[in-house]
C-alpha cells in the first residue's frame, strides 16, 4: 500500500523527541490508544510510522512520519488533514515537508498552464512576467478601471485585484469585472479577478469572468478552502489561477511546501509569497526555496510561477531578477501607485526594467 511521508520539525527536549514522534504518528492516523485496536490491517497499515527521529539543532529534531496514502481518498482538504490536522495544535510542532508519491501527487493535477501558458498568453518568451494590482478597496469600479488601464498602458502583463477586494456593495463584483475588462479591451494586459465566497459564488464569480473574456483568476486558498479551491481548478481547465497567501501564516506550514509544494499540486499555476526585505519577515532563503520548489520537476507537474510581493518597489527589480533569475513574476502595487498621475509612465519604466534585464 502506497505511503506518503509527512516531515515534522519539533521543538522539545532529546529525552522526549521519540515520544514526539510516535504521539504525532498517531494522532495524524488513528487519533486513539494502539492498545484499543483489535484490526490487523488497521494496526499494520493505517497507524502511522516513526520512521527516523534526527536532532538538527540545539532543541530542534526532524521526525518522518509516513502515513497510508489511503487515508486521503484524494481529497485535498483530507490531505492536509492527514498532514498535519491535529498536530497543528501543537504549537511546537511545524509541517516541514510532505514527500507524496508520485502519482498521488499527479492525480491532484498541478498547474494547468504553469509558468509556459501564463508566459503564452502575454505574448512573452523566456522573460520574467509583470504585475500590478488595483488598490485601494472602496474605489468604485470605475475608478479602478481606470486605474487598470493606466497600468495596461505602461505595458504591464497582468492586473489582479488587490485580495481585500471582494463583493462589496462599493465595488460589486459583477460590475467591477465589467468595468475592467471593458477599460482593457485592445490592450495586452490580463485582469486577474479575486475569486471570493462559498463554493457556488466562487464557481458564479468564474463564469462571469469568462464570460468577460477573462481567463486567469486569484483565489486565496486557506481562505476558500485547499478542496474548494481544488475543485474550482479542476471544473475550469481553461482558467489559469493565482494564488495568494492570505492566512497561511496560521498554519505553520512551512513556507516552500505549503506554496510550492501543495499549491502548486493543487493546481496554482502562479503563486504569490511575501519576498524577503519587504513588509514581510521571510528570509532570503526561504524565499529560494518557495521558488525552486515552484518550478523544480516533481511528480510530472508543470512549473508554477513564484510571485515574491509585499512592498516591492522598482529599485530592487534588478536585485530580484538577479536573485531568482527570469522564471518569475515581480508584482509591485503600491510603490507604483505612488506615482499617481504618473502611474502609466512609472509602470512603462518598470517594464522596461524588467524587458531589458539579460541573465
Amino acid at each position: 500500500m502506497a505511503r506518503l511521508q509527512a516531515i515534522y520539525h519539533i521543538r522539545c527536549d532529546a529525552n522526549a523527541a521519540d515520544a514526539r514522534a510516535q504521539a504525532i504518528a498517531v494522532e495524524q492516523s488513528v487519533e486513539m490508544p494502539l492498545a484499543a485496536i483489535d484490526d490487523e490491517h488497521v494496526l499494520s497499515e493505517i497507524v502511522g510510522r516513526v520512521e527516523s527521529v534526527r536532532e538538527i539543532g540545539a532543541g530542534l529534531f526532524e521526525a518522518r512520519v509516513s502515513l497510508s496514502a489511503a487515508t486521503i481518498g484524494r481529497d485535498a482538504g483530507q490531505l492536509v488533514n492527514m498532514l498535519f490536522g491535529n498536530t497543528s495544535i501543537h504549537d511546537d510542532v511545524v509541517l516541514h515537508d510532505a514527500e507524496i508519491p508520485a502519482d498521488v501527487a499527479a492525480s491532484f493535477g498541478g498547474p494547468r498552464h504553469g509558468l509556459d501558458g501564463m508566459r503564452r498568453r502575454v505574448g512573452a518568451q523566456k522573460r520574467a512576467l509583470t504585475c500590478s494590482a488595483l488598490k485601494p478597496q472602496g474605489l468604485p469600479p470605475a475608478r479602478l478601471a481606470d486605474i487598470a488601464r493606466r497600468f495596461a498602458d505602461g505595458g504591464i502583463d497582468y492586473i489582479k485585484d488587490d485580495h481585500g477586494l471582494a463583493d462589496q456593495a462599493y465595488s460589486p463584483f459583477n460590475d467591477r469585472v465589467a468595468a475592467v475588462a471593458a477599460a482593457l479591451r485592445g490592450t495586452n494586459a490580463h485582469y486577474v479577478p479575486s475569486i471570493t465566497g462559498d463554493l457556488d459564488a466562487m464557481h458564479a464569480q468564474v463564469s462571469v469572468a469568462r464570460d468577460a473574456g477573462i481567463d486567469t483568476v486569484m483565489v486565496a486558498p486557506m481562505i476558500a478552502g485547499v478542496s474548494n479551491f481544488h475543485r474550482l481548478v479542476a471544473d475550469n481547465p481553461d482558467v489559469a489561477f493565482l494564488t495568494h497567501p492570505a492566512l497561511a501564516g496560521a498554519s505553520r506550514i512551512a513556507p516552500p511546501f505549503h506554496f510550492g509544494g501543495l499549491f502548486r499540486m493543487l493546481g496554482a499555476d502562479a503563486v504569490v509569497f511575501p519576498n524577503h526585505g519587504g513588509r514581510f519577515g521571510y528570509s532570503a532563503e526561504t524565499c529560494r526555496a518557495i521558488a525552486k520548489r515552484s518550478l523544480e520537476n516533481r511528480a510530472r507537474l508543470r512549473p508554477c510561477v513564484p510571485v515574491p510581493a509585499g512592498g516591492m518597489s522598482r529599485e530592487r527589480v534588478t536585485e530580484m531578477l538577479e536573485f531568482y533569475g527570469a522564471d518569475i513574476m515581480l508584482l509591485i502595487g503600491g510603490n507604483l501607485l505612488e506615482a499617481r498621475e504618473r502611474l502609466t509612465a512609472a509602470t512603462a519604466a518598470f517594464v522596461a526594467d524588467v524587458q531589458a534585464w539579460k541573465a
